[in-house]
């Protein structure tokens, strides 16, 4: 697709004054726009025109949104479609992020809320990038300063769990995150946070799991004074504090059932009891809940209630385990690394092979184990290359890679690390059509090193022109 018909836009509605007042503006704005009012018409344009955008109301006469987004999937790919209705609700959004959609618009909205998602520097890299650091280009426009550790990956699932909880962030609706220890649950949360229009206000996380469960009681909802004895001051407990903003129920499933049933009353009644106090008070908190227990089990056991698990899981997230991203282990890795050097000291790259052995362990911490292993080998290494050595002690032999997926990513008992380098290289390589470039970013390393590793291999390392532009 050209910059001129990425620059294009079709806008699809059977209200004449809408359709009208999003091409002035977005004229004004510098694009090339064109009108339909219904989806057999838009489909009867694009047959005969390429465009970059699609803006499509939902409801209308003949082809609707749904299934003018369906065939523009088969038909047109590349086009980008934007999705727009009066009566928005978060499983529509989360049905059209599914489908494809670039994002859902409830109107009425903004002239800006369009921009933001039409300007590229805005926009999350799409599920062929290489890297998907979501947190980092959007925060320009945003009404924070800062923004958590960005969510750094490759992985076309994560970059498509990330656009539709982003997609999600600006309604009030409850999200239940599930997944494994160390996979990033309270980061994902403070990634919903800082996209939803709460971004300015307190964002507060509790870990149920930390606390007994009379204890847990007065941090939630506080206490007045002499609610109990040593009670000498009134608590303000953290649902208060997080009013406006956020609340993280971190670990959720290690919660008791009787504090189970009184949370259940603040998310139905949207107030809160003190220890001891004699009057409710309101809150206005979105909930965000996390845990690494399935909690559907927990339900079948008796041990978590099921009304209570229905109202969490309004939105549900799980977060896939780092064995199942294995493109963002040396991604991480790397990111690891540079994090050391900034925080320590100086420390030499990963070498040959380094990163191989870090693909082949299961990592049954996920992210939380890696950098942990990443942080002990660059101290180990001691501002030298992170070498093999540095890093084998510290993985247990029992969590490697099974023999069939070792076989998978060509490494076999018997082979050298120098074997399993060159294979990696070259079906990185191959995956890549040949260029450098692409390949170089994928393995973690720049195209001069990628060079000097083919002729290592007696291949050519020339590029034409066009790739000697993006080498370095």
């Amino acid at each position: 697709m050209s910059l001129q018909e990425a620059g294009s836009v079709l806008v699809v509605d059977d209200e004449p004054e809408m359709a009208i007042a999003l091409r002035e503006t977005l004229s004004r704005d510098g694009y090339r726009v064109s009108l339909a009012q219904n989806g057999r018409e838009a489909m009867e344009k694009i047959s005969r025109e390429e465009y970059g955008w699609v803006i499509s109301d939902v409801r209308m006469p003949s082809i609707d949104g749904w299934e003018l987004l369906s065939r523009l999937k088969e038909t047109s790919p590349l086009t980008r479609v934007i999705l727009m209705t009066a009566y928005g609700t978060v499983p529509q959004a989360v049905e059209a992020m599914r489908m494809g959609a670039v994002n859902f618009l409830t109107k009425p909205f903004k002239a800006e809320d369009l921009r933001k998602i039409l300007d590229p520097s805005s926009q999350p890299l799409q599920c062929g990038s290489l890297l998907a650091d979501l947190a980092i280009e959007r925060v320009k426009t945003q009404p924070w300063e800062t923004v958590s550790r960005p969510i750094v990956t490759r992985d076309p699932g994560m970059i498509r769990l990330l656009k539709m909880v982003d997609a999600v962030a600006s309604t009030p609706a409850t999200i239940l995150v599930e997944g494994e220890s160390g996979t990033g649950k309270e980061l994902l949360a403070r990634f919903l946070h800082e996209r939803s229009t709460r971004a300015h206000r307190p964002f507060v996380a509790v870990n149920c799991a930390a606390l007994p469960d009379n204890l847990l009681e007065s941090e939630l909802f506080g206490f007045e004074k002499g609610a109990f004895s040593g009670a000498a001051n009134r608590k303000i407990g953290k649902f208060e504090l997080a009013h406006t903003g956020t609340l993280l129920l971190d670990e959720i499933g290690e919660m008791e059932l009787s504090l189970q049933a009184k949370l259940l009353r603040v998310i139905q009644e949207r107030e809160i009891d003190r220890v001891g106090g004699t009057r409710p008070v309101p809150v206005d908190i979105r909930i965000v809940a996390t845990t690494n227990r399935n909690l559907k089990e927990e339900v079948r056991a008796n041990r978590f209630r099921e009304d209570l698990y229905y109202r969490l899981r309004v939105f549900p997230v799980t977060l896939p385990s780092l064995r199942e991203r294995p493109d963002d282990i040396p991604l991480l890795a790397e990111r690891f690394r540079e994090a050391f050097e900034r925080e320590h000291m100086t420390v030499g790259p990963f070498a040959p092979g380094t990163l191989s052995l870090l693909r082949q362990h299961s990592w049954p911490g996920n992210i939380r184990e890696l950098e942990n292993v990443v942080t002990r080998a660059a101290f180990l290494a001691m501002g030298r290359v992170i070498g093999t050595e540095h890093v084998s002690d510290l993985l247990d032999p029992s969590t490697t890679l099974s023999g069939a997926e070792m076989l998978e990513e060509g490494i076999r008992p018997g082979r050298s690390v120098w074997e399993v380098e060159r294979e990696l290289i070259l079906r990185t390589l191959a995956s890549c059509g040949g260029n450098k470039a692409q390949s170089a970013r994928l393995l973690g390393i720049n195209v001069r090193t990628l060079r000097n590793k083919l002729g290592e291999y007696g291949i050519s390392g020339g590029d034409g022109p066009e790739m000697d532009s993006l080498s370095d």
